[in-house]
């Protein structure tokens, strides 16, 4: 898992857009964000835009926190209230798996543990790479 948690740690886009990889385990994984300018929208409220940057990184990082790579398939996101604070976190678990699939939920809270938005994704297990025999 430790290799994963490079990768996810090594995530550029993550970085660029200033998400922090809190804690990961097999199967769950928190994220967090510091609001900042950048993050707001033409309303001056943070944009949804960056709420769903925030939990897919959790959810990138709940179902690839095991030994196989796994990409999203489908996500949705609804937003329950606007955020009023200067901090959001993002906590995924995976709620079933398969050989092939996993299925997650995350939570969006605010400084005060109030739920600003819950996103669910379904990822893709990929298998993992055929050893080579050194036979050409």
């Amino acid at each position: 898992m430790e290799q994963n948690r490079v990768r996810m740690e090594g995530d550029v886009f993550a970085k660029h857009s200033g998400l922090t990889l809190v804690e990961m385990q097999p199967g769950r994984a928190k994220t967090s964000m510091a609001i900042r300018p950048e993050h707001l929208n033409g309303l001056g409220m943070v944009h949804g835009g960056a709420i769903f940057t925030l939990a897919d990184f959790a959810f990138a990082a709940a179902v690839n926190s095991h030994d196989v790579q796994a990409v999203a398939i489908n996500v949705s996101i609804s937003y329950l209230r606007p955020v009023n604070s200067a901090m959001l976190y993002a906590e995924a678990n995976e709620t079933h798996t398969t050989r092939a699939l996993a299925w997650c939920t995350v939570h969006v809270t605010d400084d005060n543990q109030q739920l600003i938005a819950i996103f669910q994704g379904l990822a893709y297990r990929k298998a993992p790479p055929a050893t080579s025999t050194g036979r050409a």
